[in-house]
């Protein structure tokens, strides 16, 4: 197990370097900041010093190395928009988007776990065709596209909800969060939504598939043998066994979502890291971007080591054969 995790670790530092310097370079490659920090009037001489002080007067491989040699120490650089360490605005961001990520799955779990083991024990039934169809249209119509439907009804038709912002945030546990207030929670409400929408078509499709697979097992006929109701049977004996990989998908796709709220949180004005990649690819703030795409990844490569490591515990054939 330990040369396995090792050959794991050693494998994420190398896809570490290797995104590194492939984000380095296309951040280097979109253009000088320089022409977005600095007014079109300004001098030689003012360029030459605020270029100086953001080291852009070193050739590329040196910046890199500059970068790379902190990077290791946990310094990303300042950024050039905040004027602060990067690291320090992408964490003050983060809570936001999982926050918002969080609130998706948790809707993803509550709403495509019923309507699954409905379609499930009701094949091609009227029902079971009904919910597929929705299933489908989360899958297929553009996350974007179901944002500005959502705000477009609930917002501007019916004015039941907000369509932008966070609202205001309370203290609850020592952490800030939207949960604390009414205006944080209605604010959540539809930017939640427009990212769950694609995750509740997967759970749907997840648990009516495992649903159709369990309930033909011997354990099931056993289980209505001894007289046990279907609603138990379904909801305690089948519920249990497909749920390990419904939870082992959307683990996985927890660092997607975090990853992919970017659209999300551009529609919405939601203050999330999503928004401020955004931004900080408008103004060329390198050390951000550099610094948030790292961190993305290595969240990534975290989540996966983890998945990797429980399934070589689980299964000793796959750590034999990565071994």
């Amino acid at each position: 197990m330990t040369v396995f995790i090792l050959r794991r670790v050693l494998q994420a530092i190398l896809v570490l370097l290797i995104t590194s310097l492939v984000v380095f370079l296309g951040v280097y490659a979109i253009g000088d900041p320089l022409e977005i920090l600095l007014p079109a009037d300004a001098s030689m001489a003012e360029r030459a010093q605020v270029a100086e002080s953001l080291n852009l007067n070193d050739p590329l491989p040196v910046q890199y190395w500059t970068f790379i040699s902190s990077a290791v120490q946990g310094d990303f650089g300042r950024s050039f928009v905040y004027n602060r360490p990067a690291l320090d605005v992408i964490f003050e961001r983060l809570p936001a988007t999982l926050e918002l990520v969080t609130t998706s799955l948790i809707l993803s779990l509550v709403i495509g776990i019923p309507l699954g083991l409905i379609a499930g024990v009701k094949p091609r039934s009227l029902t079971d065709e009904s919910i597929m169809t929705g299933s489908i249209l989360g899958f297929s119509l553009p996350n974007f596209w179901q944002g500005m439907m959502l705000i477009m009804i609930f917002a501007v038709w019916l004015g039941w909800l907000p369509s932008t912002g966070r609202g205001e945030t309370g203290t609850f546990l020592g952490l800030r969060t939207s949960y604390a207030t009414w205006d944080g929670f209605v604010h959540l409400i539809l930017p939640a939504t427009n990212l769950a929408l694609a995750q509740i078509a997967l759970v749907i499709r997840l648990t009516r598939t495992g649903v159709q697979e369990t309930m033909p097992l011997d354990f099931v006929k056993y289980a209505r043998a001894r007289g046990i109701g279907e609603g138990r049977i379904l909801f305690v004996h089948v519920l249990k066994t497909i749920l390990i990989p419904i939870v082992t998908v959307l683990g996985i796709e927890f660092g997607s979502l975090i990853a992919f709220a970017v659209v999300t949180e551009t529609i919405f004005a939601w203050p999330g890291v999503g928004k401020l990649i955004i931004d900080s690819i408008k103004m060329l703030d390198r050390p951000v971007v550099v610094a948030y795409i790292l961190v993305i990844t290595a969240m990534f490569i975290v989540i996966n080591l983890v998945v990797d490591v429980l399934y070589s515990l689980l299964d000793p054939r796959i750590r034999g054969r990565a071994q």
